[in-house]
């Protein structure tokens, strides 16, 4: 039975050599062929085709978003405008009621006024017998 032979350090490095030539050949060879250029190129065109959809996507999104502005502004100024009216309509109200209140003081004083005045005519009746 021979023994183990363990390459040393110079025959390890030519192994090494020759595998990185070989590898660099091949390399070199599918680099030259026509389909590997057809590939490249075909990925080429379909890397502008993404970056021109991705651009397209971009200005929709812009386009959206000033439209979605616009929206908003536009809900904005109606609750502004539907806020004045509700606070025009509470005034009015509040105006109402106080005005009610004020006629049913004077209302409820002429009341009080013509039984006072019709108790203390009755008083002088009595007092004075006829």
């Amino acid at each position: 039975m021979s023994s183990f032979r363990s390459p040393d350090l110079s025959e390890r490095r030519n192994n090494a050599a020759t595998v990185k030539k070989v590898m660099l050949e091949k390399f070199h060879a599918a680099r030259q062929d026509p389909a590997f250029e057809q590939q490249r190129l075909k990925r080429i065109a379909v890397n502008e085709a993404r970056v021109f959809r991705a651009a397209e996507r971009e200005a929709a999104k812009k386009v959206r978003e000033a439209e979605l502005a616009a929206q908003a502004t536009r809900a904005a100024e109606l609750a502004a405008q539907a806020h004045r009216e509700a606070e025009q309509a509470e005034a009015l109200a509040k105006a109402q009621a106080a005005e009610r209140a004020a006629a049913l003081a004077v209302e409820q004083k002429a009341e009080r006024d013509a039984r006072y005045a019709a108790r203390k005519a009755a008083k002088k009746i009595r007092r004075r017998g006829y």
